[in-house]
């Protein structure tokens, strides 16, 4: 097989937020998909030492990536678990997107086959595209846009 037939091997996710936000948004988007395989959430409490949360990641994304690479989603930019996600960038194929929202997990746990750079990308414009002002949208229709 060539590279265009060959199935794509699946990404891993890893979920990295400040307290147990992640574990909470997992079983949401699971409500709505179903179970998901090759997914873990990290924790960033304070009290814990950084360091082992950074070797925390490091072996969650040395066991998800079965060649697709892993894509870590986070909180906010700036943020500790960013920071930490950040570090680990080098070392290993992995891409970090920032302002994790449903819209966005959804979208990565149900494409997870794509190239790791293109299912970033798309995470990120369902991020996105999930942020609404719904008074915009209900004032436009009112005033028949």
């Amino acid at each position: 097989m060539n590279d265009q037939t060959e199935a794509r091997k699946s990404v891993g996710v890893i979920i990295v937020t400040h307290t147990d936000y992640g574990d909470k948004l997992l079983k949401a988007a699971e409500m709505i998909l179903g179970p998901q395989q090759d997914v873990r959430c990290v924790s960033v409490n304070v009290g814990v030492d950084t360091a082992e949360t950074v070797k925390q990641l490091d072996a969650d994304i040395r066991a998800l990536d079965s060649g697709g690479g892993v894509i870590i989603v986070t909180d906010m930019f700036g943020g500790t678990p960013t920071n930490l996600s950040l570090s680990l960038m080098g070392q290993r194929l992995v891409e970090v997107v920032t302002g994790v929202n449903l819209p966005m997990l959804i979208k990565i746990l149900s494409t997870r086959t794509k190239a790791l750079s293109q299912l970033a990308a798309d995470a990120k414009t369902a991020g996105v595209q999930g942020i609404v002002v719904a008074g915009e949208i209900l004032r436009k229709k009112v005033a028949g846009e």
